[in-house]
């Protein structure tokens, strides 16, 4: 399964949004998802103000933008595929101290345990120092 086999369709579920140091305090809200032949198109909320995001894949990887987390489009590296859709990398805070990472991994999740299959988009902060904590999990049906 490729991106592009999935180009065209539509997917609502929820958005998980991660803020606090150690992960255990959730927000959520409804999130739709669009699929395009090079990249993503979504729709979430936080604290009831609407958010949007691009994630637009390349030959060398894609370009992130997210009026939320990354207003300034980021541009990523493509990192091997394995099962995933999409898997890029990111960097952000370069000038202001020392540099984070940002992961986008955009999965198919067969179904199983009666569940119908879902687009998992799944993003993840990187310390300076390399551990990964989650950021956001949308996890959506198609329409």
């Amino acid at each position: 399964m490729t991106l592009n086999d999935l180009a065209g369709t539509d997917w609502h579920g929820t958005a998980e949004l991660w803020l606090d140091p150690m992960g255990n305090v959730v927000h959520t809200s409804d999130c739709t998802l669009h699929v395009t032949a090079n990249g993503i198109r979504y729709e979430w909320q936080y604290e009831g103000a609407p958010h949007q995001g691009t994630i637009d894949v390349n030959t060398e990887g894609g370009v992130f933008q997210d009026s939320w987390h990354s207003p300034t489009p980021m541009r990523c590296r493509q990192v091997d595929l394995g099962p995933a859709l999409v898997d890029l990398l990111g960097s952000y805070g370069a000038g202001e101290g020392p540099e984070w990472g940002w992961r986008l991994m955009l999965s198919l999740r067969p179904p199983f345990a009666g569940a119908t299959e879902s687009l998992v988009l799944q993003m993840t902060n990187i310390t300076p120092w390399g551990e990964e904590a989650r950021a956001v999990r949308m996890t959506a049906a198609r329409r």
